[in-house]
C-alpha cells in the first residue's frame, strides 16, 4: 500500500472570501468526484487571493497513486485557465 499527498498552491482572482469559497469548493469537489481522491483547503483560509489545497490517495502501486495526483494536477490547469498554479508538491508517505 502506498499514500501520495500533493499540496496544490494557487494564485485566485478573487476579491472576496466568498469568491473565493465557490472557486475551492468546486475545485475539491471535482477532485473528489473525479479522482476519488481525500481533499481539503489546509492553509491560507483568510486570504481571499491565495489557496493551499491538499490531496490525498492511496494505491497498490508507486506509479498508480503518483500518476492519480499528476492526473489531478493537469486536469486542474486544463479546466481552470482563470487560476495560476503557483507550486505543486507531490510526496509519497
Amino acid at each position: 500500500m502506498h499514500v501520495f499527498s500533493a499540496l496544490f498552491q494557487f494564485r485566485l482572482q478573487s476579491r472576496t472570501l466568498k469568491e473565493k469559497r465557490g472557486i475551492v469548493k468546486s475545485i475539491l469537489a471535482r477532485a473528489r468526484n473525479n479522482f476519488n481522491v481525500a481533499a481539503a483547503e489546509v492553509d491560507h483560509q483568510d486570504l481571499p487571493g491565495s489557496a493551499l489545497l491538499a490531496f490525498v490517495t492511496v494505491s497498490e502501486g508507486r506509479q498508480q497513486g503518483r500518476r492519480i495526483l499528476e492526473q489531478l494536477e493537469e486536469r486542474v490547469v486544463e479546466e481552470r485557465p482563470d487560476l495560476e498554479l503557483v507550486a505543486v508538491e507531490i510526496e509519497e508517505r
